[in-house]
């Protein structure tokens, strides 16, 4: 008569999975080093970079509007089918627009990026001061300070920074997420030998 198999534990299959991700380290090194290298393309051709970042962001919206606008006539009984059409052919206008006209585009996602982060190092600061009672609440109100700052700047800029803000974003993105895979897979070999 055969003993039926233990079933894995969760610790066990913790550990396989672990394993398994330590086993694959090169992959996450070679997608790291991918990623820093994509990332200076981006620098170093920030207006393709920034015209790339727009039509993919008008695709997007536009696929989105689409989606919605059917989505509209499926639920025409729900009392909403104005609102989630008239919803939908905006994101498909907005989308269209950003496709048709990719530097027109820039520049309001370049003037929305600004305003966000002016707002955001608003929002920092007061979190900062409100908690000075706090360990490291310095830490905070300089992050403020800065991404306050990076607005600002963005919106005196604007919009003749719209040409470039976004591929430069992108770039930076890309560098840093590289330098990051690319540590974690150098961490995860360490681990394995």
């Amino acid at each position: 008569m055969s003993t039926p198999a233990s079933a894995p534990t969760p610790a066990s299959a913790v550990a396989d999975q672990l394993h398994a991700v330590r086993a694959s380290w090169g992959w996450f090194a070679v997608l790291g080093i991918a990623f820093i290298v994509l990332g200076f393309v981006a620098l170093a051709h920030v207006l393709a970079s920034t015209v790339v970042t727009v039509l993919y962001v008008g695709a997007l919206i536009l696929v989105g509007g689409v989606v919605q606008v059917i989505h509209a006539f499926r639920v025409q009984g729900w009392g909403r089918f104005f609102y989630w059409l008239l919803a939908g052919v905006l994101y498909v206008v907005a989308g269209g627009l950003m496709m048709y006209n990719p530097l027109l585009g820039a520049g309001v996602l370049t003037l929305m990026i600004g305003v966000a982060l002016a707002v955001e190092g608003i929002f920092r600061l007061f979190a900062g001061f409100g908690s000075q009672h706090g360990k490291g609440w310095g830490w905070i109100v300089a992050s403020g300070v800065v991404t306050l700052l990076l607005g600002l700047i963005i919106i005196a800029r604007w919009p003749v920074n719209s040409v470039y803000i976004l591929g430069l974003f992108l770039g930076v993105d890309l560098i840093v997420n590289g330098v990051g895979t690319l540590m974690f897979g150098l961490a995860l070999r360490e681990k394995k030998d």
